[in-house]
């Protein structure tokens, strides 16, 4: 399969590298910092763990880049790629073939609105108000992705942070149901994208879509057994309750099964977990799997 070019930015959730490696890619997506000039041009990975929407999201965890830094360093790309390939209009020609995969949003919840001790939103926003002010910044971003020359976007929704393993830990009374506050919230941030899709795709040349991965969890959660999982609410590798309380450490025996754990750690997903969401944002299982085209289709457009 001819390889497609592919720039990233991810956040806590990430799944894409299974569907890079469906649309033809040979090896991970590399990070900007330090990359050639020929991995600029197959595509390069602009991603910071911690980082958010909001520019303080994450600050807890020390030095990261968020969004808006990580749009900063693809505009700076994008001057790149102009002087490599001679002029703007080779440049804009070379992006509009590119697949751009953004998945943002879920460290805004985790590691801001729902940390009522270190950040104030949740105080200053109800969750309706925080997933429109969310948004609204979301959007003006990706505008500035589109404004560069992105015509291929891919946004992932943010998943069911409120099952991870860690959140079990603090605010499941039983260890396994679900904290439905978070993941409520985060499904009105979630329609807010399906919106942002639409309105995105009224531009000249705009193929914007949707990857529902909170919809694709739900459905693992429904039936684990029939996606291959057999634990569900504990990470394979991690500390206390669930093993979710504090993150794998350096040197700790993780579980010796991990392909049937549906979260590695605290916060984030097996490989056989991402491997699942990744089969489905490449190729929809279900129609509400994507909005409107599936991974598979965008590269085709």
């Amino acid at each position: 399969m001819m390889p497609y070019t592919s720039n990233q930015f991810h956040h806590v959730f990430v799944r894409v590298p299974f569907s890079a490696q469906l649309l033809g890619f040979d090896d991970y997506i590399p990070a900007y910092a330090g990359a050639s000039n020929d991995q600029l041009l197959t595509g390069v990975n602009f991603a910071s763990a911690a980082a958010g929407i909001r520019d303080e999201t994450g600050q807890q965890l020390g030095q990261r880049i968020s969004f808006g830094g990580q749009l900063q360093n693809y505009q700076a790309a994008v001057q790149q790629l102009v002087s490599i390939l001679g002029d703007e209009d080779s440049a804009a020609s070379h992006l509009a073939r590119c697949i751009f995969t953004v998945g943002m949003g879920s460290n805004d919840y985790l590691n801001n609105y729902f940390m009522p001790a270190v950040y104030p939103t949740s105080q200053q926003y109800t969750p309706e108000q925080f997933a429109d002010a969310l948004a609204g910044q979301y959007a003006q971003q990706l505008r500035t992705l589109y404004s560069f020359g992105a015509r291929k976007v891919a946004l992932m929704g943010v998943g069911q942070v409120g099952c991870s393993p860690n959140e079990l830990a603090q605010r499941s009374p039983d260890g396994a149901t679900c904290a439905a506050e978070i993941n409520a919230a985060i499904d009105i941030f979630n329609r807010r994208l399906v919106a942002l899709v639409d309105q995105f795709n009224a531009l000249p040349g705009a193929h914007f879509t949707y990857i529902n991965a909170y919809g694709v969890f739900e459905d693992i959660l429904r039936a684990p057994g029939s996606h291959g999982l057999t634990v569900t609410n504990r990470g394979c590798c991690g500390v206390g309750r669930n093993n979710g309380q504090v993150t794998c450490l350096p040197f700790q025996t993780p579980c010796a099964n991990r392909n049937e754990y549906l979260f590695w750690d605290a916060f984030h997903p097996t490989e056989a977990a991402n491997i699942l969401v990744g089969r489905r944002a490449y190729s929809a299982a279900l129609p509400s799997d994507v909005h409107p085209v599936d991974l598979r289709t965008l590269a085709q457009l």
